[in-house]
């Protein structure tokens, strides 16, 4: 139910006083969000949610407004009508950790001050293992966008989705017919999807390492979002966990969620971010 195809972190090249943490002093007025801006790939795009390959923004799990999905921008609303005056997805199928700091520029650009991110389905979905990007360097890349975020938004927050299990998509569609015929005809997926009734020791080890490779990229999210402080929030795996099935998928690929895969992204997620609402606003700390 991913974008289609399409070590630990040591160094990054970010000042670290705009990774400090908002002041635990706020304003007194509960955090209010204005404006929601969707980033990341093709899942939060709602890409082939209603559609034969089309984005459908309407059914994304962050910014739709179809009562159908109850994405977060439905359910801030439905607990605040004074929340969220305006949302803009910047989602983009295909996208990928490497173009993350363009849509963050985005966001800033229309002031959104809650962001949420859902990326690096794409990082591992490629033609070849080689080609997955290296956690390293993954970290690396949602490190400086976030740093972005905060320099250019500085009381903004942000939701950080961890990105689903391609295994279990594998597992849950290797014995449907017609999810093998998709797979194959467009290329989906290869390095965890290829030749997928193989039981072969190399064909099983690859999985396991594509699987790892994802597992590393929501273990670097949980890092980063850690180092940003309270103002951001990372589902703490609630994704990659989710026992989706293939009635969340859509049949048109077997690969990306339909509206009610997006309705179950976004009810395993919101529980990360329901109790901002009822918390006073966080005033950023003015640096030397």
């Amino acid at each position: 139910m991913l974008g289609r195809t399409v070590t630990v972190f040591t160094a990054v090249t970010v000042s670290t006083a705009l990774w400090a943490t908002p002041s635990a002093a706020g304003s007194g007025e509960s955090w209010r969000p204005a404006v929601l801006a969707a980033l990341g790939d093709s899942i939060s795009a709602g890409f082939n949610a209603c559609g034969w390959y089309v984005t459908c923004p309407s059914r994304s799990w962050s910014a739709g407004e179809d009562p159908a999905v109850q994405s977060h921008y439905m359910r801030l609303l439905d607990l605040d009508r004074g929340a969220l005056g305006h949302n803009v997805n910047l989602a983009v199928p295909g996208a990928t950790s490497a173009d993350l700091a363009g849509q963050v520029a985005g966001a800033v650009e229309r002031r959104a001050d809650y962001v949420t991110v859902l990326v690096g389905a794409q990082d591992a979905c490629v033609s070849e293992e080689r080609r997955m990007t290296p956690v390293a360097v993954y970290e690396k890349r949602v490190a400086e966008a976030l740093a972005l975020f905060r320099a250019g938004r500085p009381g903004g927050r942000v939701f950080v989705a961890s990105i689903p299990d391609l295994k279990r998509l594998w597992r849950v569609g290797k014995d449907n017919l017609a999810a093998r015929g998709f797979w194959a005809v467009g290329r989906i997926c290869p390095t965890m999807l290829a030749r997928p009734t193989s039981t072969s020791p190399a064909d099983q080890a690859r999985r396991d390492r594509v699987r790892d490779r994802v597992a590393g990229y929501n273990a670097a999210l949980a890092r980063v979002c850690a180092a940003y402080g309270p103002a951001c929030r990372f589902d703490g795996n609630a994704l990659f966990d989710c026992p989706f099935t293939l009635n969340h998928v859509s049949r048109w690929d077997f690969f990306h969620p339909n509206a009610a895969g997006q309705r179950l992204i976004a009810q395993r997620t919101f529980p990360a971010v329901r109790d901002w609402l009822d918390e006073p606003v966080l005033e950023p700390e003015l640096q030397p």
